[in-house]
Order: structure tokens, then C-alpha cells, then sequence
């Protein structure tokens, strides 16, 4: 059995009937490093950074039910039998993650007549920080599995408590969250170097979307989920859409001549 142990309790300490786990903290402490990077960047584009702070309540509420709401669908045949469990935060897709929170970006950016492009370009270097941190709870977790293998750096999960399948239990398998974390390490260092060469608003977000949706894609052949359709998991399939449309609108805006300052009316 090769591999790096991973025995820690997914818990990080109890009071009363009050846990702290590792994944939300991780989860915690990637939203306020989100919010401290984009309100950063949003000044230099000239957007008031208390703007990113309202921003940030409404796209984690949105972020919240579209990650519980994705998860619970690719689990089905589990919540249909206990629809009790169906409310919770045990089990979050990061896919509806970035859907319910782009959701809530663009009310809230039609609400306050902000304009879109720039913004979603501004909080991209937020969000991949903010998922390369929230998947070191999912390693302590272990609800973010990989199939067996023989890999030296394999993960093997010992404690009880973790949320790997009995199956896998004490095997070594794919750390599909470390392969995600360097993923996302990579396309930050990319899309920081391309950026400086897009003339125009919007094209930032359109390669931060290809190159995770392409990462997500290939990566998710080593994960351990439900086959959706033509024998692709839920997350491969939105990858391949969520690709050829960063692409055709990539294509799209690079090719035409101007594209104007997008203001959001009311």
C-alpha cells in the first residue's frame, strides 16, 4: 500500500453541540481571500471596492444554493430516499458553485448598474485563489476522491470520520484535489500574464472559464462519481459545455472590430 496517510479528524474541534470542520474554514477563508484580492483589483478598474463587499453576500448565497442544488441532483438516488438531508451543507459541487454565484453576480450587477465585463474579469484572480484554498478542506474531508492507484503520492484515508466510500477506505487513491489545486495554481499564473494583453473587458473571465472547464474535464477521469451521460460524470459534461462556449465567445470578441463598454440598465 503506497501513499501519503491521511488520518486527521474532519472536524477541527467541537463546543456543545458546535463543530468546526476543516472544509468550512477552508471555505471560509477562501471567500475572505476572494474578497481582499477583488477589492483590490477593483480599485485599479475603477470600481469601488465596498461594491465587491455587497457583492461578496449576494454571489456566496447564490454560490451556496447552486453548489447544495448541483450536488443533491448528482446524488439523486441518495436524497430521494432521505429528502430530510436534502437541506444542508454536507456535499457542495463546486460547478453550481460558479453557476449560482455568476447567477448573483450578474442581479447584482444589473441592480447596481455596474458594468459586467470589467467585474467578472475583476473577482477571476479572487475566485481560483479562493478554489485553490477551498480544496485543501476537501483534502482533510476526503469527499473529493480519486480512483486506486499505485502512486506514490496516492491518499489513503484511515479515519473514520472521513467522507470517503467505504470502498476506497484505507486504498490508495487519486488526490484529485491536489491535482486541481496545481490546475488552478497554473491557470492563475496564465490568465495574470495574458491579461495584461487583452484590450478589451470580459476576455479575462472567457479564458478563466476555458482553461478550468478544460482542467476539469481531463482531471475528473481519475475522480470517483456518478456517470451522468455518455459515460461522462455530471461536472465533465458542464465542462464541455461551459468550453465550447468560453471558445465561441472568445472567437467572438476578439473578431469584431469594437465591442462598447457593457453598462448593465436597470
Amino acid at each position: 500500500m503506497n501513499g501519503i496517510v491521511i488520518n486527521i479528524d474532519p472536524v477541527l474541534f467541537r463546543l456543545g453541540d458546535f463543530e468546526l470542520r476543516w472544509y468550512s474554514l477552508a471555505i471560509m477563508l477562501g471567500i475572505i481571500a476572494a474578497v481582499v484580492i477583488t477589492s483590490r483589483l477593483a480599485k485599479k478598474k475603477g470600481i469601488d471596492s465596498r461594491e465587491i463587499q455587497f457583492l461578496a453576500v449576494w454571489v456566496v448565497i447564490g454560490g451556496v444554493v447552486g453548489a447544495r442544488l448541483f450536488h443533491v441532483i448528482d446524488h439523486w438516488e441518495h436524497y430521494v430516499n432521505y429528502p430530510q438531508q436534502i437541506i444542508g451543507f454536507q456535499g457542495l459541487a463546486i460547478w453550481g458553485a460558479l453557476i449560482g454565484g455568476s447567477l448573483a453576480l450578474v442581479l447584482y450587477a444589473r441592480i447596481r448598474h455596474l458594468p459586467l465585463r470589467r467585474l467578472v474579469d475583476v473577482v477571476v484572480p479572487g475566485v481560483l485563489v479562493a478554489q485553490i484554498i477551498g480544496r485543501i478542506g476537501c483534502i482533510v474531508n476526503g469527499d473529493a476522491y480519486g480512483g486506486v492507484t499505485n502512486l506514490p503520492w496516492a491518499f489513503i484515508y484511515t479515519h473514520p470520520d472521513a467522507s470517503i466510500p467505504g470502498n476506497l477506505y484505507g486504498l490508495s487513491t487519486h488526490p484529485y484535489p491536489v491535482y486541481e489545486m496545481l490546475w488552478n495554481a497554473m491557470a492563475l499564473l496564465v490568465i495574470w500574464r495574458l491579461g495584461r494583453h487583452f484590450k478589451k473587458d470580459g476576455l479575462i473571465f472567457l479564458s478563466y472559464l476555458g482553461f478550468y472547464s478544460m482542467g476539469r474535464f481531463i482531471l475528473t477521469f481519475v475522480r470517483q462519481e456518478n456517470q451522468f451521460f455518455w459515460g461522462l460524470q455530471q461536472a465533465q459534461i458542464i465542462a464541455l459545455l461551459a468550453f465550447i462556449i468560453s471558445l465561441i465567445a472568445m472567437v467572438y470578441f476578439t473578431k469584431i472590430r469594437r465591442v462598447p463598454e457593457e453598462v448593465i440598465p436597470g
